[in-house]
């Protein structure tokens, strides 16, 4: 049987999910937000060198709170982490959040990437990344836009725009797994000078062009990075609708790095702050060891696919520092 994708190709293919995105053209910057119909079981991993994260700390899986009301990426490097306060408030207006006494804590992990040195207008005398946290989650749905938008906004890679991500795939199981990353990595997501991408061997159908695997490498130890330009971190979610313990959303996300790995040349850097949450709804039964296996391999697949997605669905716009990739090769 075939790797098939969900019907729409995005996180939102797992039942119950939804994403809600803002984003200020002017500030060249936004926010994405991910949340379920109910708290969801969640685990993450951090391996970039220079990280920006809100409560990762509360999903080590040995902590008291083990399920999340809403989970973060946003722009603005550590400015960007207040999006997740925006997020916090509009949740509690809802009524949702963690029961102490009578009071209601919402729970909202988040990520963070550079992006101040994009060409964006980042004067601003009032932190504007809470009020599009919040702009974010009111508008939250199952269908979203991929590329320039969200917390994918103002990315861009070594010789790319970069951009927000989404992929999907059913595995034969029936279980469905999701990816959504924001792109803005210090290497690049396409293979030297040409239009392939890294991902190409993992892509399904045409998602991000079709174009296969080049026929020729660059020297491996030459990969273009954007290291003068201080700002890089490619940050993601991968969701599920099986059943898993925060451990093993956490042992998932280890797993769902490699996508990064898979999709971007190079990762993991010093200068990167690359992390991945992982997120499941507890819809369809857990896996066993084998399932657990198959699982893992496919969050990397799926995230590898975002990522290559991101770049081939970003808009020219005026100003850029760098290219779209449909401007340069579309």
């Amino acid at each position: 049987m075939a790797t098939r994708t969900g019907p729409c190709n995005l996180i939102t293919d797992v039942a119950g999910l939804r994403v809600g995105q803002a984003e200020d053209h002017a500030l060249r910057s936004g926010v994405t937000v991910l949340l379920g119909e109910r708290p969801l079981v969640a685990g993450v991993h951090v391996m970039g060198g220079a990280p920006g994260t809100r409560e990762t700390d509360l999903l080590v899986p040995d902590r008291a709170v083990q399920e999340v009301d809403a989970l973060v990426l946003s722009g603005g490097s550590a400015f960007g982490l207040d999006a997740a306060s925006g997020v916090a408030d509009g949740l509690r207006a809802m009524g949702r959040g963690f029961a102490v006494g009578a009071a209601r804590v919402p729970i909202v992990p988040g990520a963070i990437l550079f992006d101040l040195l994009n060409g964006g207008d980042h004067g601003w005398t009032e932190n504007p990344y809470k009020a599009l946290g919040r702009a974010a989650l009111e508008v939250a749905g199952e269908m979203f836009e991929i590329g320039t938008a969200g917390a994918g906004t103002g990315a861009t890679t070594a010789t790319l725009k970069g951009g927000l991500g989404s992929a999907s795939a059913v595995l034969p199981s029936g279980v469905t797994v999701g990816a959504l990353v924001a792109v803005n990595a210090l290497g690049s997501a396409t293979v030297g000078q040409g239009p392939q991408f890294w991902a190409a061997p993992f892509e399904i159908g045409d998602e991000f062009g079709g174009l296969g695997v080049p026929r020729a490498f660059p020297d491996p130890m030459a990969a273009p990075t954007k290291l003068a330009q201080h700002g890089n971190t490619t940050i993601g979610i991968v969701a599920t609708d099986a059943t898993l313990t925060q451990a093993h959303c956490t042992r998932l996300a280890v797993a769902a790095h490699d996508g990064l790995a898979r999709a971007l040349v190079p990762s993991h850097t010093l200068m990167d702050g690359d992390a991945i949450f992982v997120a499941a709804t507890g819809t369809r039964p857990a896996p066993d060891l084998a399932e657990q296996v198959v699982l893992g391999h496919a969050a990397a697949c799926v995230m590898a696919r975002a990522v290559a997605r991101a770049v081939y669905a970003a808009r020219p716009m005026a100003g850029d520092t760098v290219p779209a990739w449909r401007a340069r090769f579309g």
